[in-house]
């Protein structure tokens, strides 16, 4: 069932690329990259659906030993599933976030997101470290021709060099780290590493090498500068899946190398990750505060939420470690929420990012202020969302661990409000602006995006067990005992 994962959005690509590019063959292509991602959503709820909470070891497992020196190995459990689900999920509304594209590069597009779909979801389904390495840095040279074909504006392409100078040079130490597990264990698969003991003074090396990378892709102060402009000069749709799934690779990383295979180190360096977290936090939230472009303050915003899902990661309790997948998930489906709203809906009837110079929405568009504000409330973590109970359960198990950490940390309750309604209201009321023409309100393409990101977000709020239920045996595991 994962090779067929793997499989299907690489066929879709190949089918694609004999395709004319006429104006036909364009809405032709269009269709198939749609349908081929929903095809794959599909295929991952069975999955879900199939899928026995009960056991703490790999399920669906696939093992290819057909190449000499790398070992495909592919497996999920009760941690990798979700994120699993989450990038068929995103990337089936990037796609169709970006219907109307009308570019002669449609093509290249749509084959770009169906082939970063299966490359997203090998990194979580590895079962091998250097084959996780492989595919979590396999997402940047195709993200980068993303930004630098389909971006928006002339700074494009330092946007796009950022983004993979930043990333690239942070994970070369990571690449460092996997060899030398190699060396020691003479293997990088996950299984023999967890049964395999490693010496206090070699755990904090390796932990590092890897922390810089997880820290760069979060990203945690002082890597923040690459996101917020790769954010506002990338398409929509990159914008979408930046915030929804490549940022969890990080999340991923954190639990599944540092948490997972070096407890120890990861308990020595607890206190730093908190204080590096915490400053994050703050940093980005007042940053956000004073953005003038829309884009960019989702993307600060979206480097808030993140330092609070680390500090839920490594609070070591069941409450901490599950309410950070929980806010995770909850802001895969919220952020590219906001991004349709004000990257993509109003940019496109507006053709400006600029906050000064969007007023008065509600006057024009009655149905999109609605769910605009709904959204705005569920970023700022209201109840009955999935962003309010992510967000608790990670400052109860942090407070468990260290309540000075959680009284700092509960400060993003305050600030994510602050920021999160100053723009609604700035764009949303006030006297009509006298450089918008009459706008339309969103059509029912873009209505059905924003209901479906919606739908979870208040389903999985309300009924938190749906996912809580099949994570409870793999984040048990995680624990460490001191």
């Amino acid at each position: 069932m994962i090779t067929l994962l793997l499989i299907i959005p690489l066929i879709g690509s190949l089918i694609l690329l004999p395709m004319s590019n006429t104006e036909e063959g364009k809405q032709k292509m269009k269709n198939i990259a749609i349908t081929t991602s929903l095809i794959n959503l599909y295929i991952s709820l069975f999955l879900w659906y199939e899928f026995d909470s009960s056991i703490t070891h790999y399920q669906f497992t696939n093992e290819y030993t057909q190449f000499k020196y790398l070992n495909l190995n592919f497996g999920v459990d009760g941690i990798s599933l979700y994120f699993v689900l989450l990038t068929t999920f995103v990337t089936a509304i990037a796609l169709l976030s970006s219907y109307n594209l009308n570019s002669k590069y449609v093509k290249l597009f749509f084959i770009s997101f169906l082939v970063l779909e299966t490359l997203q979801i090998c990194a979580f389904v590895s079962l091998d470290l250097l084959l996780f390495y492989i595919f979590f840095e396999s997402v940047l040279p195709i993200l980068f021709i993303v930004i630098v074909i389909f971006g928006h504006g002339k700074d494009r392409f330092r946007s796009a060099f950022l983004f993979f100078l930043y990333t690239l040079a942070g994970s070369l130490p990571m690449l460092l780290s996997i060899l030398t597990i190699n060396s020691y264990i003479g293997s990088t698969d996950f299984q023999l590493i967890t049964l395999s003991e490693i010496s206090l003074h070699s755990q904090k090396l390796l932990w590092l090498g890897f922390f810089i990378a997880f820290a760069v892709k979060t990203p945690l102060y002082p890597f923040i500068i690459w996101l917020p402009k790769a954010h506002s000069d990338s398409p929509l749709a990159g914008s979408i899946l930046l915030a929804g799934t490549i940022l969890k690779l990080a999340t991923y990383g954190y639990l599944r190398v540092l948490i997972n295979f070096l407890p120890d180190a990861t308990n020595y360096f607890s206190p730093l990750i908190q204080t590096i977290a915490i400053i994050s936090l703050i940093y980005a939230s007042f940053s956000t505060i004073i953005q003038q472009d829309t884009k960019r303050l989702i993307a600060y915003s979206s480097v808030a939420h993140m330092a609070v899902v680390v500090l839920g990661l490594f609070s070591n309790n069941l409450p901490g470690i599950e309410g950070a997948i929980l806010l995770a998930i909850g802001h895969g489906f919220v952020s590219p929420a906001l991004f349709i709203c004000v990257g993509g809906i109003i940019y496109e009837r507006t053709g400006t990012r600029n906050i000064n110079y969007i007023r008065g929405l509600v006057s024009y568009m009655p149905v999109f202020t609605i769910l605009f504000f709904i959204f705005t409330l569920c970023n700022t973590g209201i109840p009955l969302s999935l962003n309010f109970l992510g967000e608790q359960l990670s400052l109860i198990g942090i407070f468990e661990q260290n309540p000075i950490i959680a009284s700092l940390a509960a400060t993003s309750v305050l600030l994510s409000a602050c920021y999160s309604i100053f723009l609604y209201n700035r764009l949303s009321y006030g006297n009509l602006s006298p450089y918008l023409p009459p706008l339309k309100d969103i059509n029912r393409r873009e209505f059905i995006l924003l209901i479906t990101l919606l739908l979870p977000t208040v389903i999985l709020g309300i009924l938190p067990n749906i996912v809580l239920s099949s994570l409870h045996m793999s984040v048990s595991s995680l624990l460490y005992n001191i």
